[in-house]
């Protein structure tokens, strides 16, 4: 929906330059996770007290023994989230993927959603290792990863410096200081989350009477400040509605999500593609990288469905 990226055309307007834009992904979030919750929430008739939360040594223990006990799955949310950032991907369908993989591969999938520790420690590896390799990049060749590294190009070129393959010769005391502030970065950012934990956990002792309407408008002017425009609020109203119907019929909303993410730079990166191709399909199909990936891809797409037909097999014999 929205302007054709190649032609200039407008797409599913009908006739109406409201919907020009398209769907952001930001108010998409925002209405699928934030208002879905709430209407969820609310039908459930969630207590109106608050709830008392505090975080102690001990509690930091168990993360830690968790974490030893999850290495694999920490790994491997690590392993998605760097490949995700350098492609460049970004850290929330580096998360959904992560999460999708430890769900996958647990024994004990009917847990994730309900405070499983590996639910939590596989997209936050993966959005750390995204987040820092998106810097990767933008460093040697000068393609941002994420808007963080996005803002940190405009930077460095405002202060006459370009990134790429000669700023490691150029400058190199620059880019190897860039390197340690990120290390610098990380382990200050674990003080201050362990430090200020305690007075996050704190809003939870609110009423969620009070907590509610607050939620609602935090996200209503959210939506409206993606773009300042009214309807990106009705948007939202409209994926709340979508969300809570998908988590009612236990739906997961990561698909959707990742092709919110996904799909304009799939449906870019495509149709550069065929204009070079001037229009032959056989250019997916080239090696040494176009066959193998979509080969991987076409493996991953039809795996569940082999899975099935193999347990069935199994049931059967």
């Amino acid at each position: 929906m929205g302007i054709d990226i190649v032609s200039g055309q407008l797409r599913f307007t009908y006739g109406t330059t409201a919907l020009m834009g398209g769907f952001n992904f930001i108010v998409a979030v925002i209405g699928l996770f934030g208002l879905g919750e709430i209407f969820l929430t609310v039908e459930e008739g969630l207590k109106m007290q608050g709830v008392k939360a505090k975080l102690t040594l001990k509690d930091i223990a168990e993360v830690l023994r968790a974490m030893r006990k999850y290495w694999k799955t920490v790994v491997m949310g690590a392993v998605v989230g760097v490949w995700m950032g350098f492609k460049p991907g970004g850290a929330t369908p580096a998360s959904f993927m992560a999460y999708g993989f430890a769900k996958a591969g647990s024994s004990k999938t009917e847990e994730f959603g309900k405070g499983h520790i590996a639910g939590v420690l596989a997209p936050e590896a993966a959005a750390h290792g995204a987040g820092t390799s998106a810097m990767l990049p933008m460093i040697t060749l000068g393609i941002p990863g994420s808007p963080t590294a996005a803002v940190i190009l405009g930077g460095l070129m405002i202060w006459g410096l370009q990134p790429g393959p000669m700023l490691f010769k150029d400058k190199p005391e620059f880019v190897w200081g860039l390197i340690a502030s990120t290390w610098t970065g990380l382990f200050l950012g674990l003080a201050l989350v362990l430090a200020f934990a305690p007075v996050f956990a704190a809003v939870l002792r609110a009423p969620f009477a009070i907590l509610m309407p607050i939620i609602v408008f935090v996200c209503a002017m959210g939506a409206y400040a993606v773009n300042n425009r009214m309807i990106d609020i009705w948007y939202m109203i409209l994926f709340g509605i979508v969300g809570y119907v998908f988590k009612k019929l236990e739906y997961s909303m990561a698909p959707m999500l990742l092709a919110l993410v996904l799909g304009d730079m799939a449906e870019q990166t495509m149709r550069q593609s065929l204009i070079m191709s001037q229009g032959s399909g056989w250019i997916f199909l080239r090696l040494p990288i176009a066959l193998p990936l979509n080969l991987a891809a076409l493996v991953i797409f039809s795996w569940p469905f082999f899975s099935m037909l193999r347990d069935r097999m199994r049931r059967g014999g």
